[in-house]
């Protein structure tokens, strides 16, 4: 369960790095009525989307040659130097060292073992998102691997994370705690890509999931966006009702209408 409260290894940040600012906002706008807030000249276009007067996400332009548009989940640490060398020592490498964002914190950027990319923000004067497990917000993480044993362990390493195996139809889901939150602070969960899932061109990643009222109007906005489908809407028992996508620019995410408890 999200929640604003930020503890060590909780999900604090997320950011999307896009090719065009305009059509990202363009897009999220038009598909959960975010507003765009740009963080000043200073940051270099960088800005944060906003919904009901508070942050839910932020975007900024893709600087590295050949990225890929894509969504970057960052985890809540009180030491950001402190976790490079838990990175380095794990296996991880560091994509960017760590650096102060102004007074609002510190921050750095990781890929792990298999190469999924992830960030962790230290905070400052701020905090984290402003909402989270609301509609139109981020309300789960989840994380596509190769290799789950060698992620579980590499993760753990780092955030000391709490996994649990629950069993679904066709696997194993492994779902992520913060250190000692018990099913209150699961945040996230792994999940394992076979060979088949490589073949129709899965790739190891992060992405979120957003919460929504009605995932087939989702799904049937963003085709009119010109964003697409990558697992069409469906019921997951315990779970709710979800489906996966991609915005026009490619950037992978999920939506999710809880089960009712």
């Amino acid at each position: 369960m999200l929640t604003t409260q930020y503890a060590p290894g909780a999900p604090d940040w997320l950011d999307l790095g896009s090719r065009d600012i305009d059509v990202s906002v363009a897009f999220y706008s038009g598909l959960f009525g975010w507003d765009f807030q740009s963080a000043g000249p200073e940051a270099g276009g960088y800005g944060m989307f906003q919904l009901d007067g508070k942050t839910v996400a932020a975007v900024g332009p893709l600087t590295q040659e050949g990225t890929r548009p894509a969504w970057t989940i960052y985890f809540h640490t009180p030491d950001a130097d402190t976790t490079v060398k838990l990175v380095e020592r794990a296996g991880g490498t560091v994509r960017m060292e760590p650096f102060d964002v102004f007074t609002a914190g510190r921050m750095a950027g990781f890929t792990d073992p298999a190469g999924a990319e992830f960030a962790v923000w230290q905070p400052g004067d701020n905090k984290g998102l402003e909402k989270v497990g609301e509609p139109g917000s981020l309300c789960w993480t989840e994380l596509h691997t190769t290799d789950v044993t060698r992620a579980r362990g590499f993760y753990k390493s780092v955030f000391d994370w709490d996994a649990e195996d629950a069993s679904f139809p066709g696997g194993t889901y492994i779902v992520l705690s913060t250190s000692g939150g018990g099913q209150e602070g699961s945040f996230g969960g792994m999940v394992q890509l076979n060979d088949e899932h490589i073949a129709a061109g899965a790739t190891v990643h992060w992405h979120p999931y957003f919460a929504v009222t009605d995932v087939d109007a989702v799904v049937e906005k963003t085709r009119q966006l010109g964003g697409s489908v990558i697992f069409p809407a469906d019921d997951l028992e315990g779970v709710g009702r979800l489906a996966q996508l991609a915005d026009s620019q490619g950037a992978v995410f999920a939506v999710l209408h809880p089960a009712v408890p």
